[in-house]
């Protein structure tokens, strides 16, 4: 094979540049299919994404594409074995979306692409229909140009929006199916399209729901303020005192585990091109707020946080209605670093929210999902072969960043199939995602397909 890998993908890169129109063609194809999982009534809608996404693994060549179903949403599997003495290439991706609304905050149908600006407007445009299948067209274009140089298996899952509840029983049920060498992932972004990176760290996350419980029914508040304990009161007190004044998160040993990185690799984040003022600018702000010995993107990044996503309770209707809530509710995320442990910190906050609850009300923690954080060593092969990828297709070299978000999944993997996971992403943090309006530069989408390639490439070479 050794004479293919020689030839620097010329052929494939040929393919790729006669069949833009086409590839954008069939994307837009994917985009139009309303896959929200979140959303019971779009599951026929979710399941004819599956198919077409099998479909297309199919029409380029891979060979066992199958549905496997799930007690969710199916799992679209396809491989390409060419040599057993070649690496294997497992690429991950969903094909799941996030819900649309607000709709009327959408300039267009989130269901109906559309290019404007250079850019494709969508729901999954970037997120992650757009990004997986750039992995699609780009092994469609080494297979056809006949320099396909590693084994290639696709998992494609449809409840990566939900949290991933049956990919785990998949993985573990599946684990000679799924065997390779490393997983190649595109479900995040570069820094800009002038200055490539790749995510090598991600935050693991644990996700709860409160509930403060005061009177047995709601309280006229004129009859019953100032002697009975306020829900929603109560409930924002709580939430207060989660940080302290240096803006540190005040539950007891949050903070035991926490991975301290140190000055050099810090000084390699701080490489990265950072405009404090752009910043503030474009999220109208007039300061940031964060941990007092840390930079804005430290802080979002190799810090743990804890957030509330979500508050409510009593009346939010049309008028006044004074009364005193029976209930009072919150939604709270924590994003978590390397040696953090999802389950430990949930318990940790369990027993911390209901220590500092006062008499006069009663709580109730919910854990939702939660997942593990997850860093890849700059020396593996697997983000080498992506650096020099990058490197040959930007005409720079990458800078390795760790992202605030969460793939839950990674961890997973790397626990259960003993792969380390490269993320490769093409995304921009302006696409907005999971927002209206989302988009995937026509730049973006095809250099990924331009430089998956050459990963391949790299990978195979010894």
């Amino acid at each position: 094979m050794n004479h293919i890998i020689l030839k620097n993908m010329i052929n494939t890169q040929k393919y790729i540049r006669d069949n833009k129109e086409k590839f954008l063609s069939e994307l837009f194809q994917l985009l139009r299919l309303p896959s929200i999982s979140a959303d019971p009534k779009y599951s026929k809608d979710v399941v004819a994404t599956a198919e077409m996404v099998r479909n297309n693994l199919e029409k380029i060549g891979l060979t066992n594409c199958k549905l496997f179903e799930t007690d969710g949403f199916p799992i679209v599997y396809g491989e390409k074995i060419i040599d057993s003495n070649l690496p294997t290439v497992l690429i991950y991706g969903h094909y799941d979306v996030q819900p649309p609304d607000p709709i009327d905050l959408w300039k267009s149908k989130p269901f109906e692409p559309e290019i404007r600006n250079e850019k494709i407007y969508a729901r999954g445009a970037c997120d992650d229909k757009g990004q997986f299948f750039m992995h699609v067209k780009a092994v469609e274009s080494m297979i056809s140009a006949g320099e396909l140089c590693c084994n290639v298996k696709f998992m494609i899952e449809g409840e990566e929006e939900i949290g991933s509840e049956n990919l785990e029983i998949f993985v573990k049920n599946n684990k000679q199916l799924l065997s390779s060498d490393v997983i190649l992932i595109s479900d995040t972004g570069i820094i800009s399209n002038d200055t490539p990176s790749i995510t090598t760290g991600l935050r693991g996350l644990s996700y709860v729901e409160v509930e403060i419980t005061g009177p047995n029914r709601d309280l006229h508040s004129g009859l019953y303020g100032g002697a009975v304990a306020n829900p929603i009161n109560i409930l924002c007190d709580m939430v207060s005192s989660l940080h302290d004044e240096k803006r540190k998160i005040t539950i007891p040993g949050f903070y035991d585990n926490v991975e301290i990185l140190s000055k050099s690799e810090r000084e390699i984040m701080a490489k990265a091109p950072f405009n404090i003022e752009k910043y503030k600018e474009e999220l109208d702000i007039k300061d940031v707020l964060g941990e007092k010995e840390y930079r804005t993107m430290e802080r979002n990044s190799i810090r743990p946080t804890l957030d509330v996503n979500g508050i409510w309770g009593g009346y939010t209707g049309e008028g006044a209605k004074t009364v005193i809530a029976s209930k009072a509710y919150a939604k709270i995320s924590m994003r978590l670093v390397p040696n953090q442990s999802s389950d430990e910190i949930t318990k940790l906050f369990k027993k911390y929210f209901e220590s500092i609850a006062p008499a006069g009300v009663k709580v109730k923690v919910t854990p939702h999902h939660g997942g593990e954080p997850y860093v890849s060593p700059l020396n593996e092969k697997g983000y080498k072969a992506a650096s020099k990828a990058m490197n040959k297709t930007f005409g720079k070299e990458p800078i390795p960043v760790r992202s605030g978000g969460s793939i839950p999944i990674v961890a997973l993997f790397e626990s259960e199939l003993g792969l380390k996971s490269i993320l490769m992403g093409f995304g921009l943090d302006s696409d907005a995602i999971h927002s209206p309006n989302e988009h995937y530069g026509l730049f973006n989408f095809y250099k990924g397909i331009e430089t998956i390639p050459y990963f391949f490439k790299y990978f195979a070479e010894k």
